[in-house]
């Protein structure tokens, strides 16, 4: 039997999955990083435009039988990673799990488990980096700062932590490019995620819930539309809102971002 290491992440990829496979990608050298599916519409451009060096693999190019380790990044949700659920599920299987999201109930169980309250994946992997005394370059650095802003919304996010402005000020003390970041994090809006905003406006409804204004917005749409944690954000500083849920059907899938500016309401907690 062949033994295979393999580096994923979850459907629909966005920087801060890239940033975190190629962060794992220098803990297991010999590890294979494939996606398990699409990759949001600002990866693919980046990727294609990029002069940095990447060696992902084509999932039917993997043949999954021949896995021992399965690293998995940015999710511990069995269901978004596609083909890979049936292999973290195999008997035999080495599952190590790296993530900054709230427990659910259909978390994979894993091996080695690092998981900590921060707003980026990316961040837990450069203090990880940090303490082994790996070095970074700057394109390597770069693409980290491109996860770390996008997932704090450049910071700003409620869901920063210290630790994320620390790990972004190490990024630029390591040669990372604020051009290129700022090149892929600060763009227009997309036709069609006007379109969802407009939507999510004319939905918008506030709630009385113990004495708090809680705002909660819903919309639907037949096909996927990537940044709806940035369309959350625009909503609630173009309302100006202190708690806000926002729901969105795509396709078969049911999205769910939330944002709170008040200690008194823990969405990370309602949501799980």
């Amino acid at each position: 039997m062949n033994f295979m290491k393999v580096i994923t992440t979850h459907f629909n990829a966005d920087f801060d999955c890239l940033a975190s496979m190629l962060a794992a990608k220098k803990l297991y050298p010999d590890a294979k990083m494939v996606f398990p599916g699409s990759q949001e519409k600002n990866v693919r451009d980046f990727l294609k435009s990029s002069d940095y060096s990447f060696q992902f693999d084509k999932l039917k190019n993997i043949p999954l039988d021949d896995i021992t380790e399965l690293i998995i990044v940015d999710t511990r949700l069995a269901g978004r990673i596609g083909q890979f659920e049936s292999v973290a599920k195999k008997r035999g299987v080495s599952v190590h799990v790296y993530d900054h999201h709230p427990n659910t109930p259909q978390d994979i169980e894993s091996e080695i488990t690092v998981v900590k309250d921060r707003g980026s994946t990316a961040a837990i992997f450069v203090e990880i980096l940090r303490e082994k005394c790996i070095s970074i370059t700057p394109a390597e650095a770069t693409i980290m700062a491109l996860g770390i802003y996008e997932d704090t919304g450049s910071l700003t996010f409620t869901s920063t932590r210290p630790e994320d402005l620390e790990a972004a000020a190490y990024l630029l003390s390591s040669g990372a490019n604020l051009n290129v970041v700022s090149d892929f994090i600060y763009r227009e809006l997309s036709p069609e995620q006007v379109s969802l905003l407009n939507d999510l406006i004319h939905g918008l409804e506030i709630h009385d819930i113990n004495g708090l204004p809680v705002a909660l917005s819903s919309a639907s749409s037949d096909r996927y539309i990537g940044d709806l944690a940035i369309l959350t954000h625009k909503l609630k500083d173009m309302e100006n809102l202190n708690v806000l849920f926002v729901i969105v059907t795509m396709e078969d899938r049911i999205h769910l971002v939330a944002r709170s500016r008040i200690e008194a309401v823990d969405v990370a907690a309602v949501a799980h």
